[in-house]
């Protein structure tokens, strides 16, 4: 054990002093029942002397505490950051039901990430970058209300998936410096940029910055195979949700594909507060107990 501020122990001389004025504290005023005979009770003197001594005992565990202890410990595992971007689809065809059960499904899986990192983009035909990386999750959860497909200007009517996740791969490679990164698409419709091959160029791209991409189908019909194939390439998965249990299953699954990741941060020295602490509590109960009765009287 190490002490950050060792001088402070110095200060213990003081109740180590006034322990012996305690501990050799002879009998007090004469009164005249005391030219009685009386029993002797050696062990009561004792008894009544630990107590009197305990708000020493308490000052020497404040003192010990200020002197800051520490031990070489091995801390908690920390989070491994995983850096998550949102890119979904406000056309047209997203509005209602779809727009609300999609939202309320991101809104509970920021919930259950925390400690992650969340970003936004609102794309339809063009990408809008509305929230960059962070670790502030209430800002995606503030801003799902703006993603309302109905809100959107016109020129946000058409879907174009191939540019909106090159859009995003661009703002990941900026601002994701450390962790696993990964894009969930959510898109009801298939993309007018992702044929002649152009999705396999875009799921390569993904790879090559280290981005795995899930897509999730908020639609009835099947998941167009383009997008289906441009996710495995990344090594993620294209999951169709058709009511809000099923994308609460979706989300589900792909937060136990990619669960949160623990690093160790190796031996360091930490404070070591408990046990001294847990002392003087013990000993302000005794204390407490014996101004019940177990007291020194000066009579």
């Amino acid at each position: 054990m190490t002490f950050l501020h060792p001088w402070v122990l110095l200060l213990l001389a003081v109740p180590v002093l006034l322990m012996w004025t305690v501990i050799g504290r002879g009998p007090g005023i004469v009164l005249p029942v005391d030219h009685q005979a009386h029993t002797s009770r050696r062990w009561l003197h004792r008894l009544l002397g630990i107590f009197d001594a305990i708000p020493l005992l308490l000052l020497a565990m404040a003192i010990v505490i200020l002197a800051g202890p520490q031990m070489l410990k091995q801390p908690r595992s920390q989070r491994s950051l995983t850096n998550i971007q949102i890119c979904m689809d406000v056309s047209g065809s997203m509005s209602g039901p779809r727009y609300r059960m999609a939202s309320q499904a991101i809104e509970d899986f920021t919930k259950a990430r925390e400690g992650d990192a969340f970003g936004l983009t609102l794309f339809g035909s063009h990408q809008i970058r509305w929230i960059p990386l962070t670790k502030d999750l209430s800002t995606i959860r503030h801003a799902m209300p703006f993603a309302n497909p109905d809100n959107q200007p016109v020129h946000m009517s058409g879907t174009a998936i191939g540019a909106a996740l090159r859009y995003a791969r661009d703002n990941m490679e900026a601002e994701a410096l450390e962790g696993d990164r990964l894009i969930i698409l959510v898109s009801d419709g298939d993309s007018s940029d992702l044929g002649n091959g152009e999705n396999y160029k875009v799921g390569e791209e993904l790879k090559a910055a280290g981005i795995t991409l899930y897509h999730i189908h908020v639609a009835e019909d099947e998941i167009p195979t383009e997008v289906v194939d441009m996710a495995r390439e990344t090594g993620g998965e294209a999951l169709a949700a058709h009511d809000v249990q099923n994308l609460k299953q979706v989300f589900t699954h792909i937060d136990r594909m990619k669960p949160a990741k623990y690093k160790s941060s190796g031996t360091v020295p930490l404070d070591h507060f408990k046990p001294f602490a847990i002392a003087a509590l013990c000993l302000a109960g005794l204390h407490a107990l014996g101004l019940l009765g177990m007291r020194y009287t000066p009579w």
